[in-house]
This record gives structure tokens, sequence and C-alpha cells, in this order.
């Protein structure tokens, strides 16, 4: 009896990890038909045409000319199946159930089809490689332009392909594909400069320490000020200071880049950056859609979220990001079901203290001052964009004010040289510093990660420093987040300086940037 049912295994690209979906083609005679059943999306459905093209254009014959009727069932039924990677297993399960080509249980196929038979890259490679090496798979075949990303998880065997016709003949026993080399995390690069580091910027000596101390803890900031005082160089300036991703937080960070569409095939090794408009909306921010995808708060996760212009983003976004400050997740719910992203990013916020950017200036010695335009009104509604709680989760509020003109003349001032070289490895000493603290606490990875229940027994602090810390609450009436985020912003103060315990400096500078009037 001539084989007409064949099986093959593909996945739905997800965060964190793909679900695995198998793809079973029936191919008995009679009147042509091709149907896709299984919850397609549009793009699933369209397949059975760029499927047809392909095989065609490859040699074989179209299904459409075979004069068979083929259904196609991708399972479990009930996950809704989207995008193009389900061509290639599609097309493999149909030359399977004919006969043409023999596949095993421990085969993974993803990838879109071009009319000719090529393969074009697809989003969310690495997950389906984590989905497969859970499940026991010894071979996954993707795009050649995924399939470096796909090497990055080790244990499973990633072919890159490029035609199916390439496909056909290795798994019909011809010319054989070479796995793609497993990514070493010794060969990676150097990371690349953003470009804006500490000695592009002029003065500002206290906002840039304040800035070290952010990175060296992953602690939240917030600088306010005049405009055209740095505040927006300082924060990008953040991205230079951060330590290389290890290998665990690269898998991670490529991961949900390569699912969003925005890591082109590329293995992400540094920090991300991300700046969205102050117009984006609160699903470009936090996620969402009728089937929930990340915002740029998962993007932004184990780097840098860069919001410009604080409270010119519409104040239920801006309360969007109460969960993920808090929590280092968001869950987005729609009636299709909830979907939660990580987001432990570090926020970076730049404001002014008014719509105009000039209430309450002096001007630097030897400016000349500006004077605010704004209504009182004006300037309440303004800064009641940023509410309470919002102000509370950030850790440290740094004013940016006028530096005298002097002191960024090109003529009168030497670029200082090494800045940046020196701070990073302040840095480092401090993350290896944490990394030792917090060895037996694997969802500890820096200072801003200590929850209540942890900071007491890991924080050690002297009490003198805690009696600076008391006093502080009482007069300021701080919140008891207030009190722990405090007490963190010590603790990074402390491994800046190579202490072991919080003492009063570290907590008196600690204090100083908690939030205030701005």
């Amino acid at each position: 009896m001539a084989k007409h049912f064949a099986r093959v295994l593909g996945a739905q690209p997800a965060i964190p990890s793909a679900h695995l979906v198998t793809i079973e083609a029936d191919a008995t005679n009679g009147l042509h038909t091709f149907s896709i059943v299984g919850l397609p999306d549009k793009a699933v459905e369209e397949a059975r045409d760029r499927v047809a093209s392909a095989i065609k254009n490859s040699g074989l014959t179209s299904p459409k000319a075979s004069r068979k009727k083929i259904i196609v069932s991708l399972a479990p039924a009930a996950l809704k199946k989207e995008g193009a990677a389900f061509d290639m297993p599609i097309a493999i399960a149909y030359l399977s159930a004919i006969g043409e080509v023999n596949v095993h249980k421990h085969q993974l196929f993803a990838g879109e089809l071009a009319l000719d038979g090529s393969l074009r890259p697809i989003h969310g490679a690495l997950s389906l490689a984590q989905a497969a090496r859970r499940a026991g798979i010894k071979e996954i075949f993707v795009p050649h332009e995924n399939a470096e990303e796909a090497a990055l998880v080790d244990g499973i065997s990633v072919y890159g392909v490029r035609t199916i016709k390439q496909l056909i003949a290795h798994l019909g026993g011809g010319e054989a594909l070479a796995p793609a080399a497993p990514y070493s995390a010794r060969s990676r690069e150097a990371p690349v400069s953003s470009g804006m580091v500490l000695e592009t910027i002029r003065g500002q000596e206290h906002a840039k320490r304040a800035l070290e101390v952010a990175a060296a803890g992953r602690h939240n900031i917030a600088f306010f000020g005049p405009p055209g005082t740095g505040k927006t160089m300082l924060a990008r300036a953040l991205a230079s200071l951060l330590p290389p991703l290890t290998q665990e937080e690269i898998i991670e960070v490529t991961t949900i880049h390569s699912y969003a569409g925005v890591s082109n095939g590329d293995v992400v090794t540094v920090s991300p950056f991300r700046a969205p408009h102050h117009s984006s909306s609160n699903v470009a921010l936090v996620g969402g859609g009728t089937i929930p995808k990340p915002g740029e708060v998962t993007l932004a996760h184990r780097g840098v979220l860069f919001l410009d212009e604080f409270p010119e983003f519409a104040r239920d976004v801006i309360n969007a990001l109460r969960q993920p400050l808090e929590d280092r997740v968001v869950t987005v719910s729609r009636a299709r079901g909830s979907q939660m992203f990580p987001a432990n990013f570090t926020l970076v916020v730049a404001l002014n203290p008014c719509p105009c950017g000039f209430y309450g200036t002096q001007g630097a010695e030897g400016n000349r001052a500006r004077t605010c335009t704004c209504e009182q009104y004006s300037i309440e509604r303004y800064r009641k964009k940023v509410s309470g709680p919002i102000a509370d989760r950030i850790d440290m509020w740094v004013h940016v004010g006028d530096i005298p003109i002097e002191d960024i003349s090109i003529q009168n001032t030497p670029v200082s040289t090494g800045e940046t070289t020196e701070a990073r490895d302040r840095i480092a000493r401090a993350h290896k510093t944490q990394q030792h603290r917090y060895k037996a606490h694997p969802s500890i990875h820096t200072n801003s990660d200590l929850g209540a229940d942890t900071i007491h027994a890991l924080a050690r602090i002297t009490p003198t420093a805690e009696k600076h810390l008391l006093h502080a609450v009482k007069k300021f009436g701080m919140s008891a987040r207030g009190y722990h985020r405090t007490i963190k912003l010590a603790r990074t103060c402390a491994d800046l300086a190579g202490n072991e315990e919080i003492t009063e400096s570290d907590m008196l500078e600690a204090l100083q940037y908690r939030p205030k009037e701005w």
C-alpha cells in the first residue's frame, strides 16, 4: 500500500520558548484539494500556494498537479498558529506523505518559503531551538540566516538551509548539510560602544557619579533640569558603562529580540538600549494586542529603557510602568489569554522642571538667567503627570543644572581620556562583588533585585548608617518602598567603595539621590 500519511514537528515561536506543533499530512488519490486545519492565521493559510510553487520550482511535482486530496493538520488545534515559519514543515510533511523524503521524530523544521524554493529568515528561531532541546529533539532545520542565532542553544544540531531542494537532498541521503558551529562566548567580539561616552560630556561631575552608581547596581535614575544641560547625553552614556551580557543573558535577550523581529538574525551580545518617542501608546510601551506581543519594556530587558521628555508621555502610559518596575515582569491579559513577558530593565528618564524648561533656574555663573513663561496651573499639571508611586519607584533623582560656558569651551577645556574605562572597571568590580554575594540566590543578580524578604540578611548596615536612614524616613515621610530602595542604593555605593558594610558615607550619598521636589 502506497504511503499517504506523514507526521513532522514544527513550532510556534513564543517567549520564553516556543510551543511545539505537530504537522500531519494526509495525501490520498482524488479530486485535488489542499486544506490546512488547526486554527491557522492568514499567513499560515497562504502557505498552500507558497509550498506548491516552491516544490514545483525545485524540480518536483507540484501538489496542485498531483491529483490528490491533501489535508494538513496543525496540532494542538486549540493553539493559534501564526506566521510563515510553518512553510518548511508543511512542505516536508507533504513530501514525506507521498514518499519523496524520510523524516524521524527527533527532527524539527521551521522556515518561510519563497516561490523559487529558497528559504527566508523567520522570527523567533532561538525560542524554537530552546523548545526543541527541552523536548529531546536532536536536529533542527532553520533558514541559513537563523542558524547562528539558533546555535546559541547547546545539545542540538542546527542546520542552516538555503533552499528546499538542498534540504530534500540532505533528507534523501544526498549531499549532507553541515551543522552550524556551536556558539562560544570566547569567540564573541568586544561590545561596541554606542558612541556616547563620559568623555563626551563636559562638567556635570555629580551627574556622572550618579550614572556610575546607577550602572553598578542597575538602579532607576531620573535626570531633571533645564534644557540643553546634557540630560540626554548622560542617559545615552549609560549603555557604554554596562558590562557585557553573560551567556545566559545573551540567550534570554536574543530570544526576545528574535521573537519581536528586531534582531535581524543577529546575536545580541550587549545590553539593549531602547528610547521610544513620547507619543508611544500603552501597547507600544508595555505590550499587548489581540494576541499579546512584547513592548518596549520587554525589548529593554537586561538593558536600558530611556524615556526622554518623561512628563510628555500620556499619564496612563507612565502609570503602566508600575508593575514592571516593581515585579520585573509585565502581564498582558486579553480575551484570548494572558502572557507574561520579562521586563528587568534599568529605567532612565529625563525631564524639565516645567513645560518651557526654565522654572526655578538661576543660570550658571557667567550665563544669562532664563525666565519661566509658564502659568502656574501648567506647571502643576505638567508635574502631576509623574505620580507619587512612579516617583517612588525611581531610585535616583539627579539635578542637571547649567554649567559656565567657560567649562565647555573647546579652547579652554581639555578632553579627558580614560574616564569611561576607569568607570567601567569600577562598575565591573562592583558587579563581581554582587555576583559573589548573591551566588546562593539565583534570582538576584544585582542590588536592585533585592526583595524585602532578603534585603536585611544580605545588605549589612552599620548602626550609624541606619540611624541616618531612620532619621530621613521620619523627616521626609519616606514610604516602606523608599526605605528599602535607599538601602539597596546605599549597598551599591558601598560596593563601589569596597566596603563590606553600608557605612555612614554610603548612606548619606544614597539619601541625596532619593526623590525630592523637582
